[in-house]
C-alpha cells in the first residue's frame, strides 16, 4: 500500500508545474544627498574625486548598499553628492568650498528615473557648527579652522554660551534658525518631489552626541587628548542636547511625516554610543584627531560619526529601508 502511494505521489509531481527560480531583483536607481553625516567626514581614505567635500571612500552609502544587498535589495547608486559643510539650501544652491571652488546644487543628481533618495541634512542649517564655536574658545582659534562656521557673537565669551542662547541675543538667533530649518526641510521634500517624482524619500537623522548621563562627558577620551566635548563648558552640555539636537531631531521627524517621507531616527537609537561613551563611542570627540590629514594637518572629528558610527548608522538605515520594501519589521 505504501509503495502505491509513493508511486502516485511521484506521478502527481511529474505533471505539476515546477516553481520558477526567483528572478534577480531589479536594481533601484538611488541618489544620496547630504552633509558630512552621509559623506563620512574624518574616515580614511578620502575619495580623491571629492577631496574638498572630505567624502570618505567608504561612507554611509556603501554600508547601506552592502547591508541591503544581503537582503536581496540591490541599489544602483547613480550619485552620492554628499559634502561636508552642506546645509539644506545647498540642495538647490551652489555650495562654496573655498578658494573659488563650488559644488553644484545637489538636486542636479536627481532624475525622473530616480526611485530612491536618501538625504541627511539639517544640522548645518540649524547652525550646530556656529553653536559649537560660540561655546568653544579653542574652536575660535586655529583648531577650528576646518569647521567652516563662525561663532554667533565673538564678543560674547564662550564660557557663557548657555546664557547667551537661553536669555541673551542668541535665543532669538536660535529660534530663527529653527524656523528657517523647518522651511528649508519643506523645500527639500518639494525639490525632491519635483526632480524625482517617482522616488521614495528617506531622511536620515543624526546620532546622539551627548548622553542622558552627562557625567560621562567628564571622563577623558581613551588614550588621552582631553574630554570628548573639548572646552565646551559643562553647563552647556545639556543645552546642546535638549535645546539643539533633540528639537532638530523632532523637527526632522515631523517634517518627514508631513511630506510622506520616511524618517530614520538615529538619535533615539544611539544614546549608548555618544561621544562621551568611551571605548563604545560611535561619535568622534569635538577636538579628537580623526583619521584624515589634509595639507599636513590632521582634521578633528568635530563630533561626527567615526567608523563604528558609520557602520552602526548604516545598518540602522538599511534596516529601515528594507522595511519600506517589505523586508523585516516595519
Amino acid at each position: 500500500m505504501r509503495t502505491a502511494c509513493v508511486v502516485a505521489a511521484a506521478l502527481l509531481m511529474s505533471v505539476l508545474p515546477t516553481s520558477a527560480a526567483p528572478a534577480n531583483p531589479e536594481k533601484i536607481p538611488t541618489v544620496f544627498l547630504g552633509d558630512a553625516s552621509i559623506g563620512g567626514y574624518g574616515i580614511a581614505p578620502v575619495d580623491q574625486g571629492a577631496l574638498l567635500c572630505v567624502r570618505a571612500a567608504e561612507n554611509l552609502p556603501d554600508v547601506i548598499e552592502d547591508q541591503l544587498a544581503d537582503q536581496s535589495i540591490l541599489l544602483d547608486i547613480t550619485a552620492d553628492v554628499s559634502c561636508a559643510g552642506a546645509a539644506l539650501h545647498h540642495v538647490w544652491e551652489e555650495q562654496d568650498l573655498g578658494g573659488g571652488m563650488t559644488a553644484a546644487p545637489q538636486k542636479r543628481a536627481l532624475t525622473k528615473e530616480t526611485r530612491l533618495v536618501v538625504a541627511g541634512l539639517g544640522a548645518g542649517t540649524v547652525g550646530l557648527g556656529q553653536v559649537l564655536k560660540q561655546c568653544s574658545a579653542r574652536l575660535r582659534g586655529t583648531e577650528g579652522a576646518h569647521l567652516p562656521d563662525r561663532p554667533v557673537d565673538a564678543a560674547s565669551p564662550a564660557a557663557r554660551c548657555r546664557a547667551y542662547f537661553s536669555t541673551g541675543a542668541g535665543a532669538a538667533w536660535l529660534e530663527a534658525r529653527f524656523e528657517r530649518t523647518g522651511k528649508d526641510l519643506d523645500k527639500l521634500f518639494s525639490e525632491i518631489g519635483s526632480e524625482a517624482p517617482s522616488a521614495k524619500t528617506v531622511l536620515v537623522g543624526y546620532p546622539r552626541l551627548v548622553p542622558a548621563d552627562r557625567t560621562l562627558c567628564r571622563a577623558p577620551l581613551p588614550g588621552g587628548g582631553g574630554g570628548p566635548l573639548g572646552d565646551v563648558p559643562e553647563e552647556a552640555w545639556a543645552f546642546l542636547d535638549e535645546k539643539v539636537q533633540a528639537p532638530l531631531n523632532a523637527l526632522m521627524a515631523a517634517k518627514s511625516k508631513r511630506s510622506g517621507a520616511h524618517f530614520v531616527d538615529l538619535y533615539a537609537s544611539t544614546g549608548a554610543s555618544t561621544a562621551c561613551d568611551g571605548t563604545d563611542r560611535a561619535v568622534g570627540g569635538l577636538l579628537e584627531p580623526s583619521q584624515v590629514t589634509l595639507l599636513h594637518q590632521t582634521l578633528p572629528w568635530f563630533l561626527r560619526s567615526n567608523e563604528t558610527g558609520r557602520d552602526g548608522n548604516g545598518d540602522a538605515v538599511a534596516q529601515s529601508i528594507a522595511a519600506m520594501y517589505g523586508h523585516g519589521p516595519a
